[in-house]
């Protein structure tokens, strides 16, 4: 149940994302003072923000800003930490070494701690949220993918294609990536919720996607000074990243489930 629960929230924020600015004809960014603040109506379902600009439209608009950025981090982490992670499993010795070193640095800080000072030195913009949340994103798919290629390498297929003369490179790329790969789709399902959260946070805090943008984490942000007053202001947005991100973990747990044989009950 709570696979297909997961599977069709997620479905239903991506087709939010893509067909809503058709399907909802109002201009987010559209200001009608003598709506500030009104509560939900007929007409308008999620009601208006402080400055009477469509709640729902600006929540629709939000979530191309969170799929996106979630898509981005998790795609480039994902890439980059596959690669670096599978040379160093594979090669090990010194590339092995210092990549470990690197990895710890990076470990050694928390993620949004660092991702904060990051955006604060490059300035707030949503490619330097991109971009901070790939710095600290690829070493989570680094140490995932060189703790199974240090498994892997050692397999009697393995073994037997380089024992023939294969070329390192096509041993690596052929035999040993394609082992991992389940494994790192999990991750990225699982990782694309942590990156959604990351992103409403800076935007919270003012350094990600600046206004009139609207963003989950900046309509957070604007709605608290009217908590009591309005509180649809915050309710539907922390309902939106709540919802989004329980879908994106709900599938993650899915996948694993599926692709794990330790978990599906196959035996090798």
């Amino acid at each position: 149940m709570t696979r297909v629960a997961g599977l069709g929230l997620v479905l239903l924020a991506v087709v939010t994302a893509i067909a809503g600015p058709w399907l909802i004809a109002v201009d987010p960014s559209a200001l009608d003072l003598s709506m500030r603040l009104e509560p939900p109506t007929a007409g308008h379902p999620l009601g208006f923000d402080e400055l009477g600009r469509d709640v729902l439209a600006r929540l629709v608009m939000g979530a191309r800003i969170s799929l996106f950025v979630g898509l981005t981090v998790v795609g480039v982490s994902a890439t980059v930490g596959t690669t670096i992670g599978a040379v160093a499993g594979y090669a090990g010795g010194v590339v092995d070494e210092v990549t470990g070193r690197v990895m710890d640095i990076l470990l050694a800080f928390p993620g949004i701690l660092l991702a904060i000072a990051i955006v604060a030195v490059l300035g707030p913009s949503l490619t330097n949220v991109v971009l901070a949340l790939v710095i600290i994103g690829w070493v989570t798919y680094a140490r995932l993918v060189r703790g199974l290629v240090l498994k892997v390498k050692e397999l009697e297929y393995v073994q037997a294609a380089r024992a023939i003369g294969a070329p390192g490179r096509r041993v690596l790329i052929r035999h040993v990536v394609p082992a991992v790969l389940s494994s790192v789709t999990v991750q990225a399902t699982l990782g694309m919720a942590g990156a959604i959260i990351a992103e409403a946070s800076l935007s919270f805090l003012g350094l990600g996607v600046q206004p009139p943008t609207p963003s989950w984490g900046t309509m957070l942000d604007a709605g608290r000074s009217h908590l009591f007053e309005a509180p649809h202001l915050t309710i539907f947005p922390g309902l939106a990243i709540a919802l989004l991100v329980l879908g994106f973990t709900f599938a993650g747990d899915a996948l694993r489930d599926r692709l794990d044989p330790r978990l599906s009950g196959w035996s090798g």
